[in-house]
């Protein structure tokens, strides 16, 4: 369930129905400005809406003057322990700042930093790590992690409230991916507030991509969470906000750049996909518009698993294909194929978005595929025509259902064609005739 509430870090909206926001945080001194700002500047670009940089020590505040300056996003100080550093994280200018009442230094302190942040209109970030609870939900973390979760973020929004403050989001982060999800679920159903989700100390670039996928995937499919960071063991903070960008492209949640559909290969793979896959997703690189492109390994997949794709190819040992919106464009020799695929792509933007057909072309390209495909395969196309065939004839669907389980080996007449053998291999026997 969205948030009901909605807070402004800067000019990025949180909650309420607003687009969800991906953050990600420096992992710089803050201190050292050149650096800092450098990274900041790259995950801007690689799509981060809000990033976060931590403020432990005095000159890192000083700091935050020129960063909030100079930043094209909005700048969350992240703040613990030392309430004073928060009360000058919001004179530098902060956009927003993130505390955790529980390590501030008590209940006065956090209603100081309070009232200067309702003073400057400065909104908070407030939550609970699991590896960070209060001291008397201890015991109840040991027996209910969840529910000690859940218990510490509302013992702290309570407080936020108590103090008259309402301009927060609120955090509740787990190293385990089942409880991030459990608490969270419990969390949006108790309070009207934005949340922002993180599965905390998720891991290395794979690991960590996988845990935030799963929880935060499966937490933004149920409609919950209003900003999100991918917390990775890298140095390159861009990486953490490309993943954020897939997991948003992947539940239709937001768009940014192509979308690249690739076939897991098989034995049926008679070229170098992987090259061909990474230097096609290198390229997209170049294409800020929501594009769709598929690579796919063979003629069987081919159009029919990706029909939808905006443009794809698929491919031979020697020659292949490239197709757009399930309808073939042209063949080319398979060493060819990257480069061919983008000259059309590049076409169809110079042509203001419409595809560029050669009709010579693309009946060589439909020859192409017939002679390669497996007749045997239930493709799409064969289970439409199926199910066309069987509303006008019963007959004529008995008839291409036929033609669609029989093949004749090479070289043996039609009349002898044999039924597959469902106990036999469902290889052996197979075409490959590329």
């Amino acid at each position: 369930m969205a948030s009901e509430r909605q807070i402004t870090v800067g000019p990025v909206p949180i909650g309420g129905g607003a687009p969800v926001a991906v953050q990600t945080m420096t992992k710089t001194e803050t201190a050292n400005l050149a650096a800092t700002m450098a990274q900041i500047l790259t995950v801007a670009e690689a799509g981060a809406d809000i990033v976060r940089v931590a403020v432990p020590r005095e000159q890192d505040a000083e700091a935050l003057k020129s960063i909030v300056r100079d930043s094209p996003i909005p700048i969350i100080a992240d703040i613990h322990f030392n309430h004073t550093l928060a009360l000058k994280a919001i004179e530098a200018g902060a956009h927003c700042v993130r505390l955790n009442p529980g390590n501030i230094g008590g209940p006065e302190k956090v209603a100081e930093v309070i009232a200067l942040a309702k003073q400057r209109s400065t909104p908070l970030r407030v939550g609970v790590n699991s590896g960070s609870l209060p001291k008397h939900l201890r015991q109840l973390e040991y027996d209910n992690p969840v529910e000690a979760l859940v218990t510490a973020a509302i013992e702290t929004v309570r407080l936020m409230e108590s103090l008259d403050f309402y301009d927060f989001k609120v955090s509740m982060k787990s190293t385990s991916v089942p409880n991030t999800i459990a608490s969270n679920r419990l969390l949006a159903e108790r309070i009207p507030y934005p949340l922002h989700l993180g599965v905390t100390e998720a891991g290395t670039k794979w690991s960590g991509s996988l845990k935030s996928a799963v929880g935060l995937g499966t937490l933004l499919a149920d409609g919950i969470g209003d900003t999100i960071r991918i917390s990775l063991s890298t140095f390159h903070a861009e990486e953490e906000v490309k993943v954020a960008w897939e997991i948003l492209k992947a539940l239709k949640l937001r768009e940014r750049g192509p979308v690249l559909i690739a076939c897991p290969t098989c034995g049926r793979l008679q070229f170098d996909m992987d090259t061909v896959v990474a230097e096609v997703e290198r390229r997209l690189e170049a294409y800020e518009d929501p594009i769709e492109v598929s690579v796919l390994g063979c003629a069987v997949n081919g159009i029919g698993e990706a029909r939808h794709a905006d443009f794809g190819i698929t491919g031979a040992k020697d020659m292949g294909m490239i197709y757009s919106k399930g309808e073939p464009l042209k063949k080319v020799p398979t060493d060819q194929l990257v480069d061919e695929l983008f000259k059309e792509i590049d076409r169809y933007y110079a042509a203001g978005k419409t595809v560029q057909r050669d009709e010579v072309a693309a009946a060589d390209a439909r020859a192409w595929l017939a002679a390669n495909e497996d007749a045997t395969q239930m493709t799409p196309e064969r289970l439409a025509a199926l199910e066309a065939a069987a509303a006008d004839n019963d007959e004529e669907a008995d008839a291409v259902l036929e033609s669609m389980l029989t093949r004749a080996p090479e070289g043996t007449p039609a009349s002898t064609a044999v039924a597959i053998d469902e106990v036999a291999s469902p290889i052996a026997g197979r075409r490959f005739t590329r």
